[in-house]
């Protein structure tokens, strides 16, 4: 076994997030841990940020993004939100800069503890989102569910957000889908050589977007971050709405603006701690902090 490492259960509007905190150490969580702990009840969860020394200078810490199934994920907004209030609560700072695979994230906390997260640039070539084949215009790609002469949902917008994203549009209510059947066919399909979070959206006004998500490697989810931002990027591209939106997701709203100015998108939102405890990152076996045992079991 190795030597248990400290962590926060915490939540981003429902999106349920581990802090682990790995830093001094030069070992990671392991697939086996994240899969272990995903399954073990309080400490269910859809993304796994695991704080690493940093990498680079610059930085405050490079974040390593495990998914519930085990995988990598590039990309997760309402979990860098997680990190940055708990480094801001054990450190008193309120700005920070990170690394991830997807690249560098720069984040703040403010006076009323809700997180601003730029989640950078939108990626629309199809190449690079990756898509399986060529888009030309990736507003509106070729795919679609149910009957060729009345599908149920077709015609979805492509992004990366540092993670690929397919968001099909809708007219009724987001609920009306049953994204729990159609959300793992459409992840793996063959035009998504990497997976894809799928999700679907409805148009409020011009200011306000619902939507639901199905997220890669984790499922059906209350909040799905960099989701929010790809649909209110392609809104906007396609021109359903403004730049700057309210996204409702299960969990709560989101506030996501897209600078016209750097073309850069800012996410603001939540977040909550639930408990901590320590594990260890080999096994996934895991303990709660003494005083919160009672209300954690």
């Amino acid at each position: 076994m190795a030597e248990m490492v400290p962590f926060a259960k915490m939540n981003g509007l429902g999106n349920d997030i581990l802090v682990v905190d790995m830093r001094g150490r030069s070992d990671a969580v392991t697939p086996a841990a994240a899969i272990a702990l995903a399954g073990g009840g309080a400490t269910a969860f859809d993304q796994i940020m695991a704080i690493h020394d940093p990498r680079i200078n610059g930085t405050d810490a490079y974040i390593d993004i495990l998914n519930s199934d085990g995988s990598k994920a590039q990309a997760c907004g309402n979990g860098t939100r997680c990190v940055v209030q708990a480094l801001s609560a054990e450190t008193g700072k309120q700005v920070f800069t990170f690394q991830t695979v997807a690249g560098i994230l720069n984040a703040r906390e403010h006076e009323d503890r809700s997180v601003s997260v730029d989640m950078g640039k939108p990626e629309f070539d199809w190449e690079k989102i990756p898509l399986g084949e060529e888009f030309r215009d990736t507003r509106m790609i070729e795919l679609q569910i149910g009957p060729i002469d009345e599908p149920v949902l077709h015609s979805p917008s492509a992004v990366s957000m540092g993670n690929p994203h397919a968001v099909f549009w809708v007219d009724e209510d987001v609920w009306s889908y049953d994204l729990a059947k159609f959300g793992p066919l459409l992840e793996n399909h063959p035009v998504f050589p990497e997976r894809a979070n799928i999700s679907i959206a409805r148009v409020r006004s011009r200011t306000e977007i619902d939507l639901r998500t199905w997220e890669r490697g984790a499922g059906l989810t209350d909040a799905c971050g960099s989701a929010a931002c790809a649909a209110a990027v392609c809104a906007a591209r396609t021109n359903r709405t403004d730049r700057n939106v309210t996204v409702h997701v299960p969990g709560g709203p989101l506030r996501i603006d897209w600078n016209e100015d750097n073309g850069r998108v800012i996410m603001t939102g939540p977040a909550e701690w639930e408990f901590s405890g320590t594990l260890d990152p080999q096994t996934g076996i895991w303990s709660p902090d003494a005083q919160e045992e009672e209300t954690v079991s």
